[in-house]
């Protein structure tokens, strides 16, 4: 193929891709939502009256949920690399399909064991549907032009538990957890199957990297090689410690932050009323990013979102024991993640490679999710060697810093953004 060949079949991808990409981003976002919502927040609220009804401990409930991190973890790369190879549909539908079943089938559990392996398949339809294989899918097909994609999935993707907690809740209430689980799981079937079935057409992401392909002495970066290449470069292990450190120090403390505040003096009123914000932050932090900041470097954004976690910790520590001051650590801190989550899903293919993004950002996912599994117990522990929480702030504190100093010294060490693919 010529330049001047590749340049038009380029230019006729662009003009057509546009034709429906509000659908195709709008049609994923929503499945998000649903993901989101039924695999992942329903899990305390189902939880609770399940382990009353059975008898079992929240600690063994909870190990499951820690379990199907783990799986979901492990499962990341092998799910990136397929979807770089144009399984995207197959896999997010086939996901939705899973998810919806075992949903659907927790609804009949009886014994702590069917329950571990029932949130194994749990954490693999996770692995399958949620934030990292819609960006995948989306940069595929979108490519350099995927930012604002992935801005938009996660502005709908916000809004999971919004509408998840109070509906699955609602839906308790009302029918009992067994029930609940059938409408949910019935959700995924009826709303994220159809989306991701009909939305991924593997021919549109075809046509998007067919004119990308060179005739030179290169190959696109595919699978393991993509990995190997990845870990050659230093820009890679800065991102691979920044989130790593990262996700361990937020999940600890947004799993202990409750009896940390009530500790520090606050009361439960107050201590309610400031988590309530988290949330909402987090969706404006990802609109504020959207208005004034779509076109800005993500490096910069990176850069500004990993200092807000050191910043909010110390308006925690220093601020008087009031609501306006943690209402302000809320805010800071709540729409700092929800920028790290975009950052989370941009810096592949603007700071490493357009290539191979399923399977890089799935080595990424791997450390980062045995993080967050196991990062409530280890705080817990680091709790009870000190019996303060003061202790568990500290190092909170320090981890946050550390993730600053990782993520400068992957912008740092970036990667030209033409690298696209290595030599055979």
């Amino acid at each position: 193929m010529t330049d001047i060949q590749a340049g038009e079949a380029g230019h006729a991808f662009s003009a057509g891709s546009r034709r429906g990409r509000g659908r195709f981003i709008n049609g994923l976002g929503i499945g998000q939502i649903v993901s989101w919502g039924s695999l992942y927040y329903s899990f305390p609220l189902l939880a609770e009256p399940m382990g009353r009804e059975l008898g079992l401990s929240k600690p063994a409930l909870y190990g499951a949920a820690t379990f199907g991190i783990l799986v979901s973890g492990f499962a990341s790369f092998i799910i990136g690399a397929a979807i770089d190879r144009g399984h995207g549909r197959k896999v997010m539908t086939l996901g939705s399909v899973l998810g919806g079943v075992l949903l659907m089938a927790w609804s009949g559990i009886g014994s702590l064991w069917t329950f571990y392996l029932l949130f194994a398949g749990i954490g693999l339809a996770q692995a399958m549907t949620m934030y990292d294989p819609a960006f995948a899918v989306v940069t595929r097909r979108y490519g350099l032009e995927a930012r604002r994609g992935i801005i938009a999935i996660t502005l709908w993707g916000g809004f999971a538990s919004t509408v998840f907690i109070p509906l699955t809740q609602l839906l308790v209430d009302r029918l009992g957890w067994r029930d609940s689980l059938l409408v949910l799981g019935a959700c995924n079937l009826a709303l994220c199957v159809g989306l991701h079935a009909w939305l991924i057409n593997p021919r549109l992401d075809e046509a998007h990297r067919a004119p990308a392909q060179s005739g030179g002495n290169a190959l696109p970066l595919a699978g393991t090689r993509a990995v190997h290449w990845a870990i050659q470069r230093p820009a890679f292990w800065g991102l691979l410690v920044a989130f790593t450190v990262y996700y361990g120090m937020y999940t600890g403390l947004t799993f202990h932050l409750y009896p940390l505040l009530l500790e520090r003096g606050f009361t439960v009123a107050t201590v309610i009323g400031a988590l309530a914000i988290i949330g909402p932050a987090q969706v404006a932090g990802r609109l504020a990013m959207w208005l004034f900041a779509r076109n800005q470097s993500i490096r910069v954004i990176g850069l500004a979102a990993v200092i807000c976690f050191p910043l909010s910790l110390l308006l925690l520590i220093m601020l008087p024991k009031s609501f306006l001051s943690l209402a302000a650590f809320a805010a800071v801190c709540g729409a700092a993640n929800g920028v790290i989550t975009i950052v989370r899903g941009l810096v592949v293919p603007e700071m490493l490679t357009r290539d191979a993004y399923g399977a890089i950002n799935g080595a990424l996912t791997l450390p980062a999710n045995m993080t967050k599994a196991l990062a409530p117990a280890a705080t817990a522990m680091l709790w009870s060697l000190s019996g303060s929480y003061d202790t568990v702030l500290m190092a909170a504190l320090l981890s946050a810093l550390l993730v600053v100093l990782a993520f400068a010294f992957a912008a740092a060490k970036r990667e030209p953004i033409g690298v696209a693919s290595a030599p055979t």
